[in-house]
């Protein structure tokens, strides 16, 4: 076999020069979106036990970390930050791959920036082309790389960290493919640790792994040609028929980070029209939650596979728990954190209402949509469907939406934090002279 898709890959990650205008206020919004997560998760069970570990090992004090005013080196500062964004899966999604973009391309960067100055539009189009690289080679082993059980935002992220962190670094085009190479040695993560704490070690390993890798090639390391493509490469190893073609077609001319969503809800994706539709009944004039016998939780395949969760054991599995999503979305007529928490997994009376909920496979519903039937004791059926969620690139959440969004998170996460600052300076992002003035108005 021959090709040239990770040079080609690797070339572009190294000299594009000219990221559009509207690309770079999609890369704000989709990090200001991961300031809002990573602010809620600053607090989680799964960061504090990988920071006490990360303490003793830690090898300098350069790096703060979003939440925190600890500093750690590089490397540990973004694995943390990687985590924090990713715990509570609020964070971005790209459709159709279900990748979440920022996790593991934002760190690398702040932790970067930190150590040296780093224009706001370089910061940005170093994201730009991070997530663009991970979003292509995604979209080329997908759907069959995830049905396999590699959890894709680990295992693409890596390269997006390392083509980020690469670009700020100046790696030539030959290093950027070492690098690559590099990368795909490390990219790891399964399905499987969905739902619990491990989950978000995963990615915390691929904003960490995409610094090494580019610092080792930086260095001098060597990779094979074909990281990607190779017969024995990422693509034909997680896949079981990869598209080489999506890893250069359009390149530079269509940018991924343009199809980027935002959720509204800190849930699986799939979960967004479950939940719209939920709520839409819970609102209806004189409705109550006690009179429902059944609800019915109808939509694509893809639905029941990554959300048929009947007894969620946690906060963390419940977040990719459709009859958790109805149970809570109709008895408080709201679908918020604190209604996927371990609290709220435990309470008696949604523990009796989730039990009243299952899951169908409608083959007529697309990918996105849901319909839910809920039958109350009156012998009364009411059904909600819902084809594109809020929050969809058809329903995109606006600016304010998404500043909101962090205000809200990071009442929840750090109340003593002022979110105002780091709003206004992620606002002018684009014409700021040291982007690491973001990472000092994210911490208290």
């Amino acid at each position: 076999m021959k090709s040239d898709a990770s040079a080609v890959l690797a070339a572009f990650a190294v000299a594009c020069s000219s990221v559009p205008e509207r690309v770079r206020h999609e890369a704000v919004r989709s990090i200001t979106n991961g300031f809002a997560t990573a602010l809620a998760g600053s607090g989680d069970a799964a960061l504090v036990h990988a920071k006490a570990v990360a303490s003793r090992f830690s090898s300098g004090a350069d790096v703060l970390i979003i939440g925190h005013d600890a500093r750690f080196d590089v490397l540990t500062a973004s694995f943390l930050n990687a985590i924090a964004i990713n715990v509570f899966d609020f964070d971005d999604t790209h459709p159709g791959t279900i990748l979440h973009p920022t996790a593991p391309v934002l760190p690398p960067l702040l932790a970067l920036a930190q150590t040296r100055r780093i224009s706001g539009p370089d910061f940005l189009d170093a994201f730009a082309i991070g997530v663009e690289v991970e979003c292509r080679i995604a979209n080329a082993v997908s759907p069959g790389h995830y049905r396999r059980g590699w959890h894709i935002t680990a295992t693409c992220g890596v390269f997006g960290a390392t083509a980020a962190a690469g670009r700020i670094l100046g790696l030539d085009a030959a290093q950027m493919l070492n690098a690559f190479g590099i990368a795909s040695a490390q990219a790891s993560g399964l399905v499987e640790t969905l739902g619990t704490m491990a989950k978000s070690v995963g990615v915390g390993n691929a904003a960490r792994n995409g610094i090494v890798a580019a610092l080792l090639a930086q260095d001098g390391m060597k990779g094979p040609a074909m990281p990607l493509e190779g017969p024995r490469g990422f693509l034909h190893v997680t896949a079981d028929e990869p598209n080489i073609g999506c890893l250069t077609r359009g390149l530079g001319t269509d940018w991924e980070l343009m199809t980027n969503t935002y959720k509204p809800y800190p849930c699986g994706v799939v979960l967004n029209p479950v939940i719209e539709a939920s709520l839409s009944i819970a609102q209806l004039s004189q409705f109550d939650s006690a009179a429902v016998v059944r609800a019915t939780v109808r939509g694509h395949g893809l639905l029941a596979e990554r959300a048929d969760r009947p007894l969620p054991a946690d906060g963390r599995e419940a977040q990719v728990s459709a009859q958790h999503a109805v149970a809570v979305s109709l008895r408080h007529c709201k679908a918020g954190l604190a209604e996927f928490s371990d609290a709220e997994v435990a309470d008696m009376q949604t523990v009796a209402l989730r039990g009243r909920v299952r899951v169908e496979v409608d083959a007529a519903l697309p990918v996105g949509a849901a319909v839910v039937d809920v039958e109350l004791d009156s012998g009364r059926i009411i059904s909600e469907r819902v084809d594109q969620a809020r929050g969809d690139s058809a329903r995109p959440l606006l600016d304010c939406d998404i500043e909101n969004k962090l205000r809200a998170l990071a009442l929840f996460g750090a109340p003593s934090l002022d979110p105002e600052p780091l709003i206004a300076a992620l606002r002018g992002l684009p014409q700021a002279d040291d982007a690491a003035i973001l990472a000092g108005l994210s911490v208290y």
